[in-house]
């Protein structure tokens, strides 16, 4: 399963804080069974500063990201949010859409309501 971890600096976080989490996480590592795929840092307001960002993460056990950011949790507030690729999420859309379309259409199934959707990896 995938998860979007996203963080951002506690308010009264000060800058020697968030310093002290940078050496930490220069030596942290995740969990065992949490696979983290990609880091991301926050671009709003028109600023790159390092205030919050977003990890793509990887596993079949979700107390192990408890784990990770409970390492960090002094310094930034958390948020966790199962997700799923692109293609699956239109697939479960586009069923549940259809299963709307044959109950509107008095649970007659039509060939033009069925469709089947590629995988596509990017």
């Amino acid at each position: 399963m995938k998860y979007v971890v996203a963080w951002e600096p506690r308010r009264n976080a000060s800058e020697e804080a968030l310093d002290r989490s940078l050496q930490i996480f220069g030596k942290w590592s995740p969990a065992e069974g949490s696979n983290f795929l990609e880091f991301f840092g926050r671009v709003d307001g028109g600023r790159v500063d390092g205030r919050g960002g977003f990890a793509l993460v990887e596993t079949e056990d979700i107390t192990s990201i408890a784990r990770d950011v409970a390492v960090f949790n002094v310094f930034f507030d958390f948020n966790v949010y199962p997700v799923v690729d692109v293609q699956e999420s239109a697939r479960i859309a586009l069923k549940r859409s259809t299963s709307v379309a044959v109950l509107a259409d008095g649970g007659q199934v039509r060939r033009d309501m069925i469709t089947q959707l590629p995988a596509r990896r990017f």
